[in-house]
């Protein structure tokens, strides 16, 4: 019988400890110092799995963008009003988005996507590629209990005009201004304002 693979614990610590680390000082500011103290291994257990600075940087950001994924996955819909429904997801992706982890992730993926491209490619993939069908598929429910009428659009491209008014002007002030978040108050108005919109151009029963 075939057993599956032991976890590797330590891996998983190094790859968290490099994530907080290449977020905290960037690429070129991370040292291997800085990593091992922070993950408690030695550097011989890091340059095992690890030889480059450069493949761990690169398994480091996936491995954050997976953990990010993944906390969105978790969110459950269940409310019967559609306008609520609506709120809680917008509000998961705003929370999600906003989070001064995601914000430093995008700039030091932006900052270093000329050196590491393929780095950026795969950003997109793990991450906003798998987090936008997500919210699509939320929006596909509420077309098949007819409640949105998503025909003209489909419900891909719902889901990205969705998250398109969310995401707007505020992902580009916070990510330009990591001082200045937004407050509870704003995100709160961004939300109703898409949220609304959205009901308008999309709901069978308008509001």
């Amino acid at each position: 019988m075939e057993q599956s693979a032991k976890p590797d614990h330590k891996r998983q610590a190094i790859l968290t400890a490099a994530a907080d680390v290449f977020l905290q000082h960037g690429f070129s500011g991370a040292t291997t110092d800085m990593i091992q103290r922070a993950a408690g291994v030695s550097k011989a257990t890091i340059y095992t799995r690890y030889p480059t600075k450069e493949a761990l940087f690169c398994d480091a950001i996936e491995h954050l963008c997976l953990v990010m994924r993944e906390q969105f996955a978790e969110l459950a819909v269940d409310e019967e009003d559609l306008r609520t429904r609506l709120e809680a997801i917008a509000h998961a992706y705003m929370d999600l988005a906003l989070s001064a982890s995601a914000m430093a992730l995008l700039r030091i993926v932006i900052s270093e996507a000329p050196h590491f491209p393929s780095l950026a490619r795969r950003f997109f993939l793990v991450g906003p590629n798998v987090i936008d069908p997500m919210v699509s598929r939320h929006l596909e429910l509420a077309a098949e209990k007819g409640e949105l009428d998503l025909h003209a659009v489909g419900t891909a491209d719902a889901g990205r005009i969705f998250i398109g008014m969310l995401r707007g002007i505020s992902n580009l002030e916070a990510l330009t201004h990591p001082t200045a978040l937004p407050s509870q108050a704003q995100i709160d108005r961004w939300v109703a304002l898409a949220v609304d919109t959205f009901l308008r151009a999309y709901a069978t029963e308008q509001p």
